[in-house]
């Protein structure tokens, strides 16, 4: 019984926060960050480059943005037609700007960032935990097999395939895990 109530809490607990990660919407810049349809005409119908950063830093005066491309301009979003609020990234899946965007996700299918990257940590880590207690609790039979305790050859099967499948999935989650906390520790994000 006590097996059965910690492995529904963990399943509870991961089923939980996949479904938020999945069904989070990923945060998009405030409309302050859009620029005006005179100032869209405007930038537009410049034909100098020149231009059309001084332009763009006129308009990103009023707002607080401080992150800016490698030759010292704006940025900007040609596909959204907004200024890029720091740590802003256009998702070419999403097809939008998602704020502090970490990646998109195809195992969620959904952009990890500002709205949804801690339940995406959360994810990770009760996953890890999920296939921790699977492995632990299935290792008894493991070595039941191995000493010759088991006598149905069907079950044999499940409980060797059970158990690498739960290994290989708790080591590599470990190393996510591990990469994504390094992040958090260093407030970075993959790209």
């Amino acid at each position: 019984v006590a097996y059965l109530v910690i492995f529904h809490i963990l399943f509870v607990l991961f089923v939980w926060t996949y479904w938020k990660s999945v069904f989070t919407l990923p945060v998009q810049p405030d409309k302050k960050f859009h620029m005006s349809y005179a100032d869209q005409e405007r930038y537009e119908n410049e034909e100098r480059p020149e231009v059309q950063r001084q332009i763009l830093a006129e308009i990103a005066r009023k707002l607080p943005v401080y992150t800016r491309t490698g030759n010292g301009g704006i940025r900007f979003c040609d596909r959204c037609q907004l200024i890029k609020p720091d740590r802003c990234h256009h998702c070419s899946v999403c097809a939008m700007c998602v704020l502090k965007m970490d990646h998109h996700c195809p195992w969620v299918n959904n952009c990890i960032g500002f709205s949804n990257y801690k339940f995406f940590l959360l994810f990770l880590a009760y996953s890890l935990l999920y296939c921790l207690y699977i492995a632990a609790t299935v290792f008894k039979y493991f070595i039941k097999y191995w000493t010759g305790e088991l006598t149905n050859g069907r079950s044999k099967f499940h409980i060797l395939f059970l158990l690498f499948v739960a290994i290989m999935f708790f080591v590599s989650l470990m190393f996510l895990f591990g990469y994504h906390c390094w992040l958090v520790s260093r407030n970075r994000s993959t790209l």
